[in-house]
């Protein structure tokens, strides 16, 4: 559908979707029954019932579809990790926040569920995930800093620690859907994670 023709809702057809999270929404469903390389943004596009023009208001790119809820979860991890509570321990401190900013609603289970699928099957889509992998480790490393600990590279192996749980999880989550990511977040990053006693 190009960019000079009516959208489905002006055609009197399904309404069109109205916002960059229900695009992406579209986008994942069609990638994971098509395939990432075979769905043309006029294809999602299509799908939503906005026009071309309307895509690419949205998004730069169809890859970053992937990506429309990230900033959020990199603030509620920041959010996160800033609100300490009486008694937690920097680990848990971490688990906490890891999971807070990467929980969904119910109703939101198969959005999350597809990204995660479209992600592990997709080079290309890893590949523009460097940005938001980066700024995910960078937090994690920058509250490993406040801890006190003999060891340099502490701060760079938590940081590195938290992302490659959060990846683990995912990859599970999509061999296992009948599984929580809540609860694989928690497991893997306590399998990868220093124990509490390492620090101090």
């Amino acid at each position: 559908m190009g960019s000079s023709r009516a959208t489905a809702g002006e055609r009197g057809g399904r309404p069109p979707v109205s916002s960059a999270h229900e695009v992406a929404a579209v986008a994942q469903r069609i990638f994971v029954e098509r395939g990432f390389d075979a769905t043309s943004v006029d294809d999602v596009a299509a799908a939503a019932g906005i026009s071309r023009r309307t895509f690419f208001r949205y998004f730069p790119t169809k890859a970053d579809v992937l990506f429309v809820d990230s900033p959020r979860e990199v603030e509620r991890f920041r959010a996160g990790l800033a609100a300490g509570r009486t008694g937690e321990s920097w680990r848990a401190r971490v688990v906490r926040a890891v999971v807070e900013a990467l929980e969904f609603p119910p109703e939101e289970r198969s959005w999350a569920f597809h990204r995660a699928q479209v992600f592990f099957a997709v080079p290309a889509v890893q590949a523009h995930a460097v940005r938001v992998w980066a700024a995910w480790r960078q937090l994690a490393v920058e509250h490993a800093r406040t801890v006190p600990h003999a060891d340099p590279l502490f701060p760079l192996a938590v940081g590195h620690a938290v992302l490659a749980a959060t990846l683990a999880a995912h990859e599970h989550w999509t061999r296992h859907p009948g599984e929580e990511l809540g609860v694989l977040l928690a497991r893997m990053l306590d399998l990868l994670l220093p124990p509490d006693g390492a620090a101090g």
